[in-house]
């Protein structure tokens, strides 16, 4: 089982969400770093300010998904790229604008392919994905939720 963040049983949630954080960035690769310590950040922000019950998976989990929504965007999309946070009870919504009109696709499972899973990996950890193009660029919305399922799923 994993171990949660916080000491004594799960306080209840409150009755609102944390207001969501916002992240401008160059698009450089050392942004990614940048975004992981701020999602880290928010997380530890949620658990302490709203009591919101967390574990030390969903933060790893979260920092690897903002991690590989955010190297894509530096990967792919010239300029700048935004990394937006909301707390949704339960889960975390991780959305990532960039300037990148093309849209992303996973590929087919390949274990001897070096590199090129980081949507796999974004597909197989959220609950939700999804991509929308924007007049500038794209979104990238993932759903990631911070508490672990039941035993047994």
């Amino acid at each position: 089982m994993d171990q949660t963040l916080h000491n004594g049983p799960p306080a209840p949630s409150p009755v609102e969400p944390a207001p969501p954080a916002c992240a401008a960035y160059d698009g450089a690769t050392s942004c990614i770093g940048a975004a992981r310590r701020f999602a880290t950040a928010y997380l530890h922000r949620i658990h302490t300010e709203q009591r919101t019950p967390l574990t030390r998976r969903a933060v790893g989990t979260a920092q690897l998904v903002v991690s590989e929504l955010v190297t894509n965007a530096c990967r792919y999309a010239p300029g700048p790229l935004r990394l937006d946070l909301r707390h949704l009870r339960h889960s975390l919504e991780i959305t990532v604008w960039d300037t990148a009109a093309a849209l992303p696709t996973a590929h087919a499972p390949d274990p001897s392919r070096i590199g090129r899973h980081g949507l796999e990996i974004v597909l197989a950890v959220c609950a939700h994905y999804d991509v929308q193009p924007t007049s500038g660029g794209k979104r990238t919305t993932a759903v990631l939720a911070l508490t672990d399922p039941p035993a047994g799923r």
